[in-house]
């Protein structure tokens, strides 16, 4: 598992680690050149303005207590700067067993990767024994439908669907109805891609919401909010777009695989600090993973766990 989560992150380890060690060449020490150089790498992998001072003053301090003679040192020392930012964030999604059915409501803006999102997280959860359903609320593509439908095939879950155009509200209070009626413990809900500085927009999820609230105000909601990890610095707009309109209660960060700009998990984990339930590295389903933080960094710098 952590070594298909270290394939999934070269991208930005390259852009961190890669070459690092030649800056050590002919036993060169550190100092504050090499300091700058890893400023800059942080900069370019998205990790943020505050938390790349953070650190690179966590490291001046270090080198001026004589503690980072090595390269394996300071990957040491970045790597305890790093899992201190993201600890605080790894919470693992929590399923009460009561009242049914539990709720993930999915959002996030088109083309983050939500529908996938849905159909491989069903795929675990199922495998976690949880019986579920799935609910097409993104009813202005039918390209949307027809993809949750094929994934609810996939992987053995009823699609609740209505056609193109439909209140998605009502799509989703239909799931909730067929899930209690059926006894299942979950239902995950798909809505429409939306830009997060689209009022109108963002009023459907806050009706989605109330439809909600109004079916049962005791069921319990996880607001997965989806977050494209190649978008760097503009998911965090997206994200307090999000949590102002609905409040987000989780992230699943998406295509890490395909970006050099993984280090935005630890900008969002200081600006929002929101949990962050999941990260994407690849296409299969099981590369959807539960987000551990030191498993992370140990990935993103190569470091053998």
């Amino acid at each position: 598992m952590w070594q298909r989560l270290r394939q999934g992150l070269w991208r930005t380890r390259d852009g961190l680690t890669g070459g690092l060690a030649d800056l050590f060449l002919g036993g060169k020490q550190i100092d504050a050149s090499i300091l700058d150089e890893i400023e800059t790498r942080l900069l370019l992998a998205d990790v943020g303005v505050d938390v790349t001072r953070a650190i690179t003053d966590s490291l001046a301090a270090a080198l001026k207590r004589n503690e980072l003679g090595d390269l394996p040192a300071v990957l040491r020392a970045l790597r305890a700067q790093m899992v201190a930012v993201l600890a605080p964030v790894q919470l693992p999604l929590e399923i009460p067993a009561a009242p049914r059915p539990f709720v993930i409501l999915v959002i996030g803006v088109n083309g983050a990767g939500k529908t996938t999102t849905i159909g491989k997280l069903a795929e675990r959860l199922q495998r976690d024994g949880h019986r579920l359903l799935l609910a097409a609320g993104d009813t202005f593509r039918a390209a949307a439908i027809e993809q949750l439908a094929v994934w609810g095939e996939r992987v053995g879950a009823p699609v609740i669907a209505q056609k193109t155009g439909a209140d998605s509200a009502a799509v989703i209070f239909d799931a909730l109805a067929s899930a209690r009626a059926r006894d299942l413990d979950m239902v995950i809900a798909d809505t429409a891609g939306r830009l997060h500085n689209k009022r109108n927009l963002m009023e459907e999820l806050k009706k989605i919401r109330r439809t909600i609230a109004k079916f049962d105000a005791r069921l319990p909601v996880e607001s997965l909010l989806v977050l494209d990890g190649g978008t760097g610095q503009n998911a965090i707009a997206q994200a307090r777009d999000f949590h102002e309109a609905i409040g987000v209660t989780g992230i699943a960060v998406t295509k890490l695989d395909g970006t050099a700009k993984g280090g935005v998990l630890l900008a969002i984990a200081r600006q929002l600090a929101i949990p962050i339930r999941y990260i994407g590295v690849g296409e299969a389903v099981d590369d959807l993973k539960p987000f551990v933080a030191e498993d992370f960094v140990d990935a993103l710098l190569g470091v053998e766990p």
